[in-house]
């Protein structure tokens, strides 16, 4: 069922503080009048503030409406620039003196506990209750960073209790080859998921060769069919199943994922959902390690003891040189 929450720390302020009695409209005041014109002034200066709508946007409050709520009418607030606009909903008391934010929540149907991976490839135990999914751009070097810092030492630490499912994001307008390289990914899980995590690992160690002194794409494209093919090779692979997947690509599947990367509101990558908790940003592995230990938890399983980091580390044994 739904759930309804007041949003702490967004609006529940108000509108009339330190100001006079009498420039407060009463609720009954025609649109277009000047009691009217002063409260949207009020709630458009109020809404730039707290949410630091830029400059260049324009805000626009449409008409009161009844709402679920008593004492309070549903207000529409628009948010515009250009072509593009987003309609954000509020709550304005009947006396118009309070503006509040309410959101609601359909737990049975929140896409982030629905994340399509039928079909992905998975590091760690396939049964694990825990599942960390990662949207990964294979040329972004934050999503780089985080990848090192899952392999080894995310795995080694929560071994068979957690498994690693990576979708596809590349950031076609930054990175020119991150969609070639998904889809030469892809083309390799379809007959191998261990040869795609092979593979996965060599680009994120291997990006800044890919992208190549003068990064040509042309030449990133040759180079990441190139290591998919060796890849295969040694994997003992079906060539020419390969070969034509290579030369087709076929960007469906990475679209599909980019466009549910969109659906989740995902602006940026790396992006890991951890049993639905989400992690922006190459975060440092200490602050994953918690978001992890959380979900084990919350499935009936102990996490792994906490790493001790010592305040002041032994000094090297003589004889070193460090």
């Amino acid at each position: 069922m739904a759930r309804i929450r007041l949003l702490a720390g967004l609006l529940a302020l108000c509108l009339t503080a330190g100001c006079k009695a009498q420039t407060n409209p009463p609720p009954s005041a025609p649109p277009g009048s000047p009691d009217a014109a002063a409260l949207n002034r009020h709630i458009e200066v109020l809404v730039r503030s707290q949410f630091n709508v830029p400059q260049d946007y324009n805000v626009t409050i449409g008409d009161r409406k009844p709402s679920q709520i008593a004492g309070y009418d549903a207000l529409p607030i628009t948010m515009s620039r250009g072509e593009k606009s987003t309609v954000v909903d509020f709550l304005i008391s009947t006396d118009g003196k309070t503006l509040a934010r309410l959101e609601t929540f359909d737990l049975a149907k929140n896409p982030i506990f629905s994340i399509d991976v039928a079909g992905r490839p998975i590091r760690g135990n396939p049964q694990a209750k825990v599942t960390v999914i990662n949207f990964d751009d294979l040329e972004c070097p934050y999503c780089a960073r985080m990848h090192q810092s899952l392999f080894p030492p995310t795995l080694e630490r929560y071994k068979d209790k957690v498994r690693f499912i990576y979708k596809d994001d590349p950031l076609v307008e930054l990175h020119p080859w991150a969609m070639h390289a998904a889809v030469d990914a892809n083309c390799l899980a379809a007959q191998s998921g261990q040869v795609y995590w092979t593979y996965i690992d060599y680009l994120h160690a291997h990006g800044q060769e890919i992208s190549g002194p003068d990064r040509n794409p042309a030449k990133s494209f040759d180079a990441l069919d190139r290591i998919a093919r060796q890849e295969a090779t040694l994997a003992k692979l079906d060539s020419g199943r390969l070969d034509g997947c290579l030369a087709a690509q076929d960007e469906t599947q990475v679209r599909a994922s980019a466009r549910e990367a969109d659906s989740l509101k995902v602006e940026g990558t790396p992006a890991l959902f951890v049993n639905g908790e989400r992690v922006d940003g190459a975060v440092p592995e200490d602050q994953l390690w918690l978001v992890i230990d959380r979900a084990l938890r919350a499935a009936g399983i102990d996490p792994p003891p906490a790493v001790a980091t010592p305040a002041n580390p032994p000094p090297p044994p003589p004889g070193t040189g460090k």
